[in-house]
């Protein structure tokens, strides 16, 4: 057996430049640079004929000029069962994972992978029970359905994301914690994730210090195991949490590769970028299972029109956005109804369950038009009988909510249904 090696030749940091593979080297292989305090690994970026550039997953400041590296085979990680229950990193591996020997279910599988054909890709599954009331009615996810969840800091995004994680029936969850503090994975891991859905559960986790390299590496190590579960025929629930410092770490990437900067500093390859990740979920093919996917979107100052977040909105099922508004005034989850909306309406409900979902719609909306003046004392009552019956039912129906849904979405619906009542009739012009 023998192995193809270079040298380096620059450092920059989070990039080398080797000489002596070029002939050799592909988009997307992996190096790994022998230093004097150990290897760092990293991946083919750039290939010419002269030299190859590499971004790093670790830190540069060991390597220097003349270092031996070795170039390796295409990315992959070796999902399976032995993953359950544990906190893996970017490189696929978890403290004492190493002396685990794998289970008989383990499948080598690269990090880029194509989507399924969509000549082969199943539709929409049936709605899936979530645990709350607004999710199993007016914001409804189906199997194999990708929706984003637009927050600012402190709102709420991680904590709903956990009790989605509980609530969502599914075989398999697995959750990408990128960029996140140090501090939160083990918190969210020990507080806000349930105990009883750890035995199904993969994180894969990147936190804010580590190097752009090792998050994109991280982000893809959690797709391609989510796709393993898919293709084992397991319905698996996908939490991707975020993927703006995902774009963040493709930015820092690309610019340093070379590659001209557009809107806010992001490369036109952000899109694409966003776009496989996204496409990699969803209905599976026939014959295997789907992967249902959350992605959550950070926005800098409640910015629904920000880069990212215009990006993500394009590509995926729908979108739930989390109010700094509706936060302070005490209200949890702080879904702004009004501005969110799931793409598997209308389809994934009744006629009749539409026309609920309608009126709920009408009344919040009408409450809303009318509330600046009931704060100024001009409204008068009696004057507009769906203005009144709106005011009458906005404290329950924004209650409804932070509802919690331990039965089934029929009861969700029976619920609303009662909060609702009778619609108010037109009135009859008189002769």
């Amino acid at each position: 057996m023998y192995r193809i090696w270079g040298t380096v030749t620059e450092v920059t940091p989070g990039l080398v430049q080797l000489a002596g593979i070029s002939e050799f080297a592909r988009l997307g292989n992996e190096i790994r640079v022998q230093t004097r305090q150990g290897e760092v690994f990293g991946e083919v970026l750039s290939v010419t004929g002269e030299h190859v550039k590499a971004m790093l997953y670790g830190e540069s400041d060991a390597i220097r000029i003349g270092d031996r590296t070795f170039l390796e085979q295409e990315a992959y990680v070796d999902p399976g069962d032995h993953w359950l229950g544990k906190i893996i990193d970017y490189r696929g591996v978890s403290p004492g994972l190493e002396s685990v020997p794998p289970a008989p279910n383990t499948a080598r599988r690269t990090l880029r992978a194509p989507p399924p054909p969509n000549t082969n890709r199943k539709s929409l599954g049936n709605r899936l029970s979530t645990g709350w009331m607004i999710t199993d009615t007016l914001l409804p996810i189906c199997q194999g359905q990708r929706l984003g969840l637009f927050a600012g800091s402190g709102v709420g995004k991680s904590t709903f994301l956990g009790s989605l994680a509980a609530g969502v029936k599914a075989d398999r969850v697995v959750i990408a914690l990128i960029g996140e503090r140090s501090r939160e994975v083990n918190e969210f891991v020990q507080k806000t994730l349930p105990a009883s859905i750890l035995s199904r559960t993969v994180i894969v986790a990147a936190t804010a210090n580590d190097p752009p390299g090792a998050k994109k590496r991280a982000a893809l190590c959690a797709i391609a195991t989510a796709e393993h579960f898919r293709d084992e025929g397991h319905q698996v629930l996908f939490l991707f949490d975020s993927i703006t410092r995902f774009a963040e770490a493709h930015r820092e990437v690309s610019l340093a590769a070379g590659e001209t900067p557009a809107l806010n500093a992001f490369p036109p390859s952000t899109v694409r970028a966003i776009a496989e990740i996204a496409e990699r979920t969803g209905p599976g093919p026939h014959g295997c299972g789907d992967i249902t996917a959350i992605f959550s979107v950070l926005v800098a100052g409640s910015d629904m029109e920000e880069p990212v977040a215009d990006m993500v909105r394009g590509v995926l099922d729908g979108h739930i956005i989390l109010s700094r508004e509706i936060s302070e005034r005490g209200r949890y989850p702080a879904i702004d109804v009004l501005r969110s909306v799931s793409r598997c309406l209308p389809d994934a409900a009744t006629p009749e369950e539409n026309l609920t979902l309608k009126d709920y719609r009408r009344t919040v909306a009408l409450f809303e038009e009318i509330a600046p003046m009931l704060r100024a004392n001009l409204y008068e009552k009696g004057h507009d009988a769906a203005g009144d019956r709106a005011i009458r039912l906005y404290p329950d129906l924004d209650a409804f909510v932070s509802e919690k849904n331990p039965a089934d979405i029929p009861d969700a619906f029976l619920r609303l249904s009662s909060l609702l009542g009778e619609s108010p009739q037109p009135e009859s012009k008189s002769d």
